[in-house]
């Protein structure tokens, strides 16, 4: 079963690997043409090219281009009335001979809307009649009985996934436009919300340069944070954190009770804005090793932002 499954995904790497050496200027052409098309991208197909466009329709949404996927047999049936003259139309079919598929061409070219054709047969009558085609032919289906289509919906998916990624790239499509397409998903939660939304703001846990041991335990008890800011006048000098205190026990032979915060703290604790997205920030305390940031904006303290705090998104 393993080599079965091996060779399956050989089969498809291999077609994979031919269409994209046979990718030429039409590609760059049906990207040009979507970029200056003032409508939507609908895609349409049947069987399983149509399951393989609902998908293409989705990422493309998703991902800046306005798209939805139109059902040919429906299309004639009145669905064509979707469709307006800013549109472009894209056309899925392996064989390039899919009969509601075909039969919808001239009556998108009659409304003066661009065709673009993806389709396995470049004799096929799809390819002929599209105003830009796109090769997805392959030689071998995985499909033992080269019945089932399998390297050629992975191929149309792929080809579909360039397409969204090319126009995500000449957009200049960013996480902030994704998010904002997704705001009901933890990704699109955590692309969307700034530090303020999430940092901690009361009872802030402050000490002095020449605040004692017990002054630093019992503010760092207080605060619940796990940690103590120590601040000259309105200035942050140091951070506090339950390690610093451990490192500073095991360092030394003094007291505990001798210790000052000055002489425990970290003079470089890592600070960033408000105004920063949640996103950049664990992207920031994931590089640094460090689960806690100070907040503070324009020399003043605002916050302590944690790691854990991400996680109530």
């Amino acid at each position: 079963m393993l080599e079965l499954a091996r060779n399956v995904f050989d089969i498809e790497i291999k077609e994979l690997e031919r269409i994209k050496n046979k990718l030429n200027n039409s590609f760059n052409r049906a990207i040009e043409s979507i970029l200056n098309s003032k409508g939507r991208l609908v895609i349409t197909g049947m069987g399983k090219s149509g399951h393989i466009g609902v998908k293409i329709s989705a990422t493309l949404a998703s991902t800046g281009t306005p798209s939805f996927f139109m059902h040919p047999a429906e299309a004639i049936h009145g669905d064509l009335g979707m469709l307006t003259s800013d549109d472009i139309v894209l056309g899925i079919s392996n064989s390039g001979e899919s009969e509601e598929i075909v039969k919808i061409i001239p009556h998108v070219k009659r409304m003066g809307i661009m065709f673009i054709g993806m389709a396995g047969n470049p004799n096929s009558t799809l390819a002929k009649e599209s105003d830009i085609f796109l090769d997805i032919s392959v030689e071998e289906e995985a499909c033992p009985l080269q019945l089932a289509p399998t390297s050629s919906t992975t191929v149309t998916l792929v080809m579909g996934d360039a397409i969204s990624v090319a126009l995500m790239k000449e957009k200049n499509f960013k996480p902030e436009n994704f998010a904002m397409f997704h705001p009901g998903g933890s990704l699109g939660r955590r692309l969307l919300t700034k530090v303020n939304d999430l940092m901690h703001t009361q009872n802030l846990p402050i000490v002095g340069l020449n605040s004692d041991f017990i002054t630093i335990i019992d503010t760092m008890t207080t605060g619940k944070l796990g940690l103590s800011i120590v601040m000259e006048k309105d200035e942050i000098v140091g951070l506090i954190t339950d390690g610093d205190l451990r490192r500073a026990l095991a360092s030394s032979d003094k007291s505990r009770f001798e210790f000052v915060a000055q002489e425990i703290m970290s003079t470089s604790p890592k600070i960033i804005s408000s105004n920063e997205l949640v996103v950049d920030a664990e992207a920031f305390m994931l590089l640094h090793k460090i689960s806690v940031l100070i907040v503070e904006d324009d020399n003043k303290l605002m916050g302590v932002f944690q790691l854990y705090d991400i996680g109530n998104l």
